[in-house]
């Protein structure tokens, strides 16, 4: 198996375990394909021998490897689905940030990690990704997301005015400060901050969610995943960004218009034994935390939900 590694450069908790899976790869002869600025902060630092090390740029290592490895948080690993997600190549996400619904496993269970890849005691999920076709003054553009589409106002005064149809009938027009289009594994991301429901991976669906509704009957709404979701953005005088993914592009155009479906491509994100969306949502939201007996100076500790992956870290 051959391993593309890519990560956050700017987390200073990378590095030295990173070195240390580098001379284990390379011990055990296990061949790999390391991303450019990680390869040369890991040389600059002394950390590994340029020989042992050499630089590829993010295409060849999506290219090359049979699973590749990101190291960082959430949104390193939406940067890296997007380089890799298209031609196919599964994601193993390697937690260094703060939540980690995505990066799933923590950097000191990353040896064990290796240990269950080789064994080939793994599986893959195929996560639903979205295309979103923009026809603007600019001409026509297209984007994809594996979490969320976002229309928002982007701090401007005033709502923004949003005409959605579903399969060419009309559902509304919000007035809000923004709308967000989520897959069902963005379902707990930005969708879920402003009242969205959490959606198993595994439930073909699209989730409406508005942002700061102006009118308190507006409710976030499931869609199946094989709709398409036209929205055109009503006579707007604020400049407004649309975002894939948290990537965005600030518009200021009366009448933007652009269409959401189900993407040509899923992203598949490799899971390992015992690793369930359950037990992300009760280690990651705190559910099923018990009150200690014992309270505290100013109330209760509460004690995490046990971690019921047999991966053991260091």
């Amino acid at each position: 198996m051959v391993y593309g590694i890519t990560g956050n450069p700017t987390k200073d908790a990378l590095w030295a375990p990173l070195a240390k899976l580098i001379d284990r790869l390379t011990d055990d002869d296990l061949p790999f394909r390391i991303h450019e600025p990680i390869a040369t902060g890991l040389v600059e630092q002394g950390l590994v021998d340029e020989e042992m090390c050499r630089a590829h740029a993010v295409d060849d290592v999506a290219a090359a490897g049979d699973i590749v490895l990101s190291f960082g948080g959430d949104g390193t690993l939406l940067r890296t689905a997007h380089r890799t997600g298209p031609n196919g190549t599964p994601l193993l996400g390697v937690n260094i940030g703060r939540l980690g619904f995505l990066a799933d496993i923590e950097i000191g269970q990353i040896h064990d990690a290796i240990d269950a890849l080789e064994a080939g005691d793994y599986r893959t999920e195929e996560r639903l990704a979205l295309q979103a076709d923009l026809e603007s003054d600019s001409g026509l553009d297209t984007e994809w997301a594996l979490n969320e589409f976002v229309l928002d106002r982007s701090g401007a005064a005033g709502l923004i005015e949003i005409e959605v149809a579903v399969d060419g009938t009309p559902l509304n027009t919000y007035w809000a400060d923004g709308l967000i289009i989520s897959t069902p594994t963005g379902s707990t991301a930005y969708s879920l901050s402003t009242g969205g429901p959490i959606i198993t991976p595994g439930v073909d669906a699209i989730i409406l969610t508005p942002i700061a509704p102006h009118t308190l009957t507006v409710r976030p709404i499931v869609l199946p995943a094989d709709a398409t979701i036209t929205c055109q953005v009503r006579e707007n005088d604020q400049p407004y960004v649309f975002a894939a993914d948290g990537q965005s592009t600030m518009f200021d155009e009366h009448n933007l218009e652009f269409s959401v479906e189900r993407a040509n491509h899923a992203v598949n994100l490799v899971k390992l034994p015992g690793q369930h969306f359950f037990h992300t949502l009760r280690s990651k939201l705190m559910w099923g935390a018990r009150r200690s007996e014992e309270p505290t100076d100013r109330g209760q500790s509460i004690s995490a939900p046990r971690d019921q992956s047999p991966l053991k870290g260091e």
